[in-house]
């Protein structure tokens, strides 16, 4: 059985030869003690390595291939997720993350996670030429990147494999930060390894600029006008970026910058990962959080923009709130739990808000019940409209844009004598 295998011992520098040197103490793995090394992971269904993993490497999934010596394939698995595996095979702290969750180091070893990633990287620079994918298409946008250390690196790394045009500004006559100045040689070779993981960067297209204090040679300023990092972000009628919150019946939720002009089919399919569940489609998205509008899927390639928003007729973009609901709730279930937030949240001290607040709940309740007539559905656009345009404040104001929105786009949700399926 896997789990009987012994784990493989590492090659190191005799004691009495590594007191006269500053060289690496240990050697690493060859090819076959990898593969052997390899060969006592027990593939767990649910592997806690990869959950203990900060940047989330498929574990199980490169040893499968190191272990069938396919080194090429496990090094392809490691870069989807980790840019420096020869510097973090050497420095990570595998024993309390990684390998302190492997199921084997139970009631014996764990594997060798961090020498199997340091064989992999080692393998795969020594292998450069030969495994260079090919650059991606630039996609005209530039980024600064403030700092060379494994953060800066690593984030570099990441946005030239995405296409962008990636500048790094280091401080230091020397590039690689902590790499460089505050791991000792013979625990991370600095020629050998920080230099050529640090070229690998460099052929993905990213500059380096070193001796450079941000803030003092040049200006946050100066980068983001005169040189264009900020203003070539977005459209020539809406240059820039802007913080956005992704939430709702997505896979991953979260807070991105993104720049202006990507359109709502991007940010919800692309950046947040598509709907959580493959079983219920988009039903819609709001935009601006509460009292933003709904869009339909229909307006899911509105480009992200003041302009792009307005022409549709969508919230503008305000706080950058985007809600993504499945087919899971019907509209009217989703207007009404907007309505019973905007009942609660009302100071009650104005007459349109007060009153239309509890009367359009009423009506909501009739529609998801399919008891709703032809006058309902006009008094309910009725107290919309006086709330939105007589309310003293601004919750008053915009409270109904939910609803005004929906009644544009899902007009079937509101058609006489039609039944209504609420979550």
């Amino acid at each position: 059985m896997a789990n009987k295998i012994p784990r493989v011992p590492v090659r190191e520098q005799d004691p009495a030869l590594r007191a006269t040197n500053f060289e690496e103490v240990c050697y690493g793995y060859n090819l076959e003690e990898a593969r052997t090394e390899a060969s006592r992971c027990l593939h767990c269904r649910n592997p806690r390595c990869v959950a203990a993993c900060p940047v989330g490497v498929q574990i199980p999934d490169f040893i499968s291939r190191l272990c069938e010596g396919d080194v090429a394939g496990a090094a392809d698995v490691i870069a989807r997720d980790s840019s420096l595996p020869s510097i973090c095979g050497r420095v990570c702290p595998q024993e309390t993350q990684c390998e302190g969750a492997c199921v084997l180091g139970i009631k014996g070893e764990p594997v060798a996670v961090g020498k199997l990633e340091r064989f992999v990287g080692d393998w795969n620079i020594g292998h450069a030429a030969q495994c260079a994918a090919a650059l991606p298409a630039r996609n005209g946008r530039r980024v600064a990147v403030v700092g060379s250390g494994p953060a800066g690196l690593a984030c570099a790394s990441d946005l030239a494999k995405m296409g962008y045009e990636v500048k790094i500004f280091e401080a230091l006559h020397k590039v690689g930060g902590v790499l460089v100045y505050g791991i000792p040689e013979f625990r991370l070779p600095k020629e050998r390894i920080v230099a050529r993981e640090i070229e690998e960067v460099r052929r993905l297209g990213v500059e380096i600029e070193t001796d450079v204090i941000v803030g003092r040679t040049v200006t946050i300023d100066s980068l983001m006008d005169d040189e264009g990092y900020y203003k070539r972000q977005g459209t020539p009628d809406c240059p820039g970026t802007k913080m956005i919150s992704v939430s709702g019946n997505v896979k991953h939720p979260g807070v991105f910058e993104v720049p202006f002009g990507i359109t709502i089919r991007e940010i919800v399919y692309d950046l947040a990962g598509g709907m959580e569940s493959s079983e219920y489609p988009l039903r819609l998205v709001q935009l601006g959080g509460a009292s933003g509008r709904i869009c339909s899927p229909a307006q899911l390639d509105t480009p992200y923009t003041y302009k792009g928003m307005r022409q549709a007729d969508l919230t503008a973009i305000g706080s950058g709130a985007v809600l993504v609901v499945d087919e899971r709730t019907s509209v009217i279930g989703f207007l009404r739990m907007t309505q019973e937030f905007f009942s609660h949240e009302s100071c009650g001290q104005c007459t349109p808000c007060r009153e239309g607040n509890r009367h359009i709940s009423l009506l909501l309740d009739k529609v998801a019940a399919g008891t709703h007539t032809e006058k309902d559905i006009a008094t309910l656009k009725k107290f919309a409209d006086i709330m939105s345009s007589a309310s003293l404040c601004g919750l008053g104001e915009t409270a109904q844009s939910a609803l005004l929105s929906a009644m544009k786009r899902f007009p079937e949700v509101f058609a006489v004598k039609e039944e209504v399926a609420v979550r």
